[in-house]
């Protein structure tokens, strides 16, 4: 069964407090990985830059910040996550779209770079979105993935797994009002690829200088690659 409707609903139906429920979980430190995204995106000049699995546009935002020539749009399949986008940054000149990241509405090579946060671990085939990605770049694009990855296994790991498996359930019953939503998203990081084997992702979907680096305890991952 796909997980895409599940997941459709479940971020509609959070998309009020999605913002505040991730800057409670990550202690603040989701806006110092955004950045380092965008750093690692680089200067599109004045082309196109793509942030998929936009959510409520932070990436996006940051991204025109950064690089006021930029022609951004920011997509997601969840259409409430793009009504509190749209409501967040209305003075911002970047266009906001519906789509789903297994067929993406554009022709090939129109992106510099193509962004996203949090959306491999809710697709069902992360080689098949990271070919659409693959196919929408332009040779020399970059594309740069934030996502969760399963903690290594060292002295840390019971009091992650006890975090992860009681205290985000917990805060997302108290602040978002939905224990369940946070349960996915628990068991969605701990079945996720490793980082080395996502990193194997992008090689088979043809991207090169592949690299990642990890935060927060080694539970975030920050992947990059560059279409040849």
């Amino acid at each position: 069964m796909s997980k895409g409707p599940g997941v459709q609903r479940m971020f509609d139906a959070i998309a009020g407090r999605y913002d505040l429920m991730n800057r409670t979980m990550t202690l603040g430190q989701d806006q110092r990985w955004r950045r380092f995204v965008v750093a690692r995106a680089g200067d599109p000049g004045r082309g196109w830059v793509l942030d998929l699995a936009t959510g409520t546009g932070d990436i996006a935002a940051l991204l025109r910040r950064s690089y006021p020539d930029a022609r951004v749009i920011g997509a997601d399949f969840s259409r409430n996550m793009l009504a509190e986008a749209r409501r967040r940054f209305s003075l911002q000149a970047i266009h906001w779209q519906a789509c789903d990241a297994n067929r993406l509405p554009f022709a090939d090579q129109v992106f510099e770079a193509v962004t996203f946060g949090y959306l491999l671990r809710n697709v069902d085939d992360s080689l098949r979105v990271m070919r659409e990605v693959h196919r929408v770049l332009r040779p020399g694009g970059r594309v740069v993935c934030l996502d969760t990855t399963p903690p290594a296994d060292n002295l840390l790991l019971p009091l992650l797994r006890l975090y992860f498996r009681y205290g985000i359930p917990l805060l997302g019953k108290m602040i978002a009002r939905d224990a369940s939503a946070y349960s996915y998203l628990t068991g969605s990081t701990m079945d996720f690829h490793d980082a080395e084997t996502l990193a194997g992702i992008f090689r088979e979907a043809g991207f090169i200088t592949v690299g990642y680096r990890k935060f927060m305890l080694g539970t975030i991952g920050i992947h990059w690659g560059i279409r040849p």
